[in-house]
């Protein structure tokens, strides 16, 4: 298994020290994962994610679905909008799917100036829960490009393939998956205290969100098991400024663009 850095002493030693919660923090980090979403973006509204810009310049199959007369895109976890809209003012032709657990979060997307129901569909849905299944606001098969922006890491580990599951039945036999998120040993995972660890590379904030931290090997073997084929799969390293502390921190994420195999909806 790669690992995109390699830990001081000081930093290993903290690791093999954490012990996991409780069982039962565990199941009631997950009973209230949508009230803790929803109280996440109370506090935030539309304060705290920047608009993803660089989307385009990573993931080339945005432009060129755009330059084959448009299609149909789904933002999962799509927050309040940080996806959608910088897509929408770039490529008008495309039309936008998007969910997110949090009910608020999905209010605010409808709240934006720029909302359109005509070219965009939002609403409330837990991805991890077949009932009610996707295909209830999405036509099976209709979805050429699904987006999964810092969306796995935050569902607990043993739902991650049924996430994968529920989303793949509203995408299209050849259809692409692009995401980022967090990669082992990023920074914010070596930062969390005693007391956050869930389970192995599973850590809990201090709101109740959540954060998995993966290893490109897993994050390749939770699509390919699903019926995908691995497009592109990398670490992303980048230095990220504190200007308050006044320090330089190391952000690892991982990288990714699947691709589903045409005979995997019909087996």
């Amino acid at each position: 298994m790669s690992h995109p850095r390699i830990l001081s002493r000081d930093e290993q030693e903290k690791l093999d020290k954490e012990k996991n919660i409780s069982d039962f923090q565990r199941t009631k980090l997950e009973a209230d994962a949508k009230k803790n979403w929803d109280l996440f973006y109370k506090r935030n509204a539309d304060h705290f994610f920047k608009d993803r810009h660089w989307l385009t310049r990573e993931f080339e199959v945005i432009r060129l679905l755009h330059e084959a007369g448009g299609g149909r895109v789904f933002e999962v976890g799509c927050g309040v909008g940080n996806t959608i809209y910088p897509l929408r003012e770039e490529f008008p032709d495309l039309f936008f799917y998007g969910c997110d657990l949090s009910p608020r979060a999905v209010d605010l997307v409808k709240d934006h100036v720029q909302y359109d129901s005509e070219k965009i569909c939002c609403f409330q849905s837990d991805i991890t829960n077949p009932d009610p299944p996707l295909t209830q606001q999405i036509p099976p098969q209709s979805v050429d490009l699904i987006t999964l922006i810092y969306v796995l890491s935050a569902i607990t580990p043993e739902k991650m393939s049924l996430a994968i599951q529920n989303i793949k039945q509203v995408l299209k036999p050849g259809g692409t998956v692009i995401l980022r998120d967090y990669g082992l040993y990023d920074h914010a995972m070596l930062r969390f205290k005693s007391g956050h660890k869930i389970q192995e590379n599973f850590y809990k904030r201090q709101d109740g969100t959540r954060a998995y931290y993966f290893t490109i090997e897993e994050m390749a073997a939770l699509f390919e098991n699903e019926g995908f084929e691995t497009c592109f799969n990398y670490y992303v390293e980048k230095e990220t400024s504190n200007k308050k502390e006044g320090i330089s921190v190391p952000r690892i994420f991982v990288q990714s663009q699947f691709r589903l195999r045409s005979q995997s909806n019909s087996s």
